[in-house]
């Protein structure tokens, strides 16, 4: 097992966002978060130099790292035998991530770099019919807007988009000065398990697009927010349009797209 004296092997890249977790109780508590139930295989997303990794590799899970970082690969190779064959070194953004999995469950976590941290969620998103959980840190603001309820300035367009499929919990925050190099933000570690019917009752797409757009303009109402969609005068006299876009929680929402569908939009 690597020891921190090790630490300065990988020197952290800006532009890649890295912030390299040395606190190793942190690095155990979001490797607890995960409850391994309903796969077998975990993805952990920018590992680093391995501080979340190795209590990763000591539960009863296969897990796979994937590093866009040559010189973070190449540590991991060397100190890590454990995850031979296990390394992909890609984008996760960009890499077709069932060449390994195959169609198979699996679970995300990761220390996520703050630049691309929504980025990440997105893509995850896209495989959510395969992805049962998904935890991990990402900088305070964002890991809040994530878990965030109606009616608040942070709920937004990651807000619904998220918990229209996933409960989210927002664990517990984590200080700047256990990161080499500190970033200028706290962080914060959440949790999302998939819900049991994470089929939406109306169109995909079109609840996507309704909640991006609504909330491209969210100071507005609905009313205002929406025309660009081109909606009947007698739909947009429906109370629910006098709302802004925070006022609406995640059902609302569906509701809401339903309404759109039956419009014929």
């Amino acid at each position: 097992m690597p020891r921190n004296d090790k630490m300065e092997k990988v020197k952290a890249k800006k532009h890649l966002g890295q912030h390299f977790l040395k606190d190793e109780s942190i690095a155990k508590d979001i490797a607890d978060t995960l409850n391994l139930v309903g796969y077998d295989d975990v993805l952990e997303i920018g590992p680093g130099m391995g501080v979340l990794t190795k209590y990763l590799l000591d539960k009863p899970v296969t897990t796979y790292v994937i590093e866009i970082d040559p010189e973070s690969v190449t540590y991991l190779d060397e100190n890590y035998p454990k995850l031979k064959d296990k390394i992909i070194s890609k984008d996760f953004l960009k890499y077709n991530i069932n060449e390994i999995f195959e169609g198979k469950q699996f679970a995300i976590i990761g220390n996520f770099p703050y630049n691309i941290s929504t980025q990440i969620v997105f893509r995850a998103l896209e495989y959510r019919s395969q992805i049962p959980e998904f935890a991990g840190m990402f900088q305070k603001e964002v890991a809040q807007r994530i878990c965030e309820k109606k009616g608040t300035k942070a709920y937004g367009i990651l807000s619904v988009l998220v918990q229209a499929f996933y409960d989210a919990e927002y664990l517990f925050t984590v200080d700047e000065n256990v990161f080499i190099p500190p970033p200028k933000v706290k962080s914060g570690v959440l949790r999302l398990r998939r819900k049991e019917d994470y089929s939406l009752p109306c169109g995909e797409k079109l609840f996507f697009t309704v909640v991006k757009t609504a909330f491209q303009q969210r100071r507005k109402t609905l009313r205002n927010s929406l025309k660009t969609m081109n909606l009947s005068d007698k739909l947009r006299e429906d109370i629910v349009f006098d709302l802004r876009p925070e006022q609406l929680n995640v059902e609302q929402f569906i509701e809401l797209t339903q309404k759109i569908e039956a419009d014929g939009v």
